[in-house]
């Protein structure tokens, strides 16, 4: 069997494991990720193979007026993932911070940063989108 990542929620009523993650992973300044986090910037990424362990009866959606949604445990808050409009549950991208084990990941953007608030420094070291990454 693959290596499998483990991660819960803060109290470990939402439990979950990855086999694998995508390439991509950026620090996001927008207001909703600022706001669903309680931070200067929400980390996610897409992941693979997610089997949730326990507490998937625990799982709520915001749904924002873009159409984003974003999943939370409800017996916490816990900001747990995210998703772009219409896209299927199984696209749902996970807070990185959500992860018990060790993971190999780098973050290599920053996006959305022209709506970072005024209090918050961006990394030097990244490149950085004042919207979504330019492909």
């Amino acid at each position: 069997m693959s290596e499998r990542y483990r991660g819960s929620c803060l109290c470990a009523g939402v439990k979950f494991s990855v086999g694998g993650f995508g390439n991509k992973v950026a620090n996001c300044y927008c207001s909703m990720c600022r706001k669903f986090h309680g931070a200067a910037f929400g980390t996610l990424v897409s992941v693979e193979e997610l089997t949730w362990h326990g507490g998937a009866d625990l799982l709520r959606e915001f749904t924002a007026p873009n159409g984003t949604v974003r999943t939370f445990c409800s017996a916490c808050g816990s900001s747990l993932g995210f998703r772009v409009k219409d896209a299927s549950d199984d696209e749902i991208e996970l807070a990185i911070s959500t992860f018990d084990d060790d993971i190999p990941l780098v973050v290599d953007a920053q996006i959305y940063t022209a709506y970072k608030a005024c209090w918050s420094d961006l990394h030097p070291g990244l490149p950085t989108f004042s919207e979504g990454r330019v492909e």
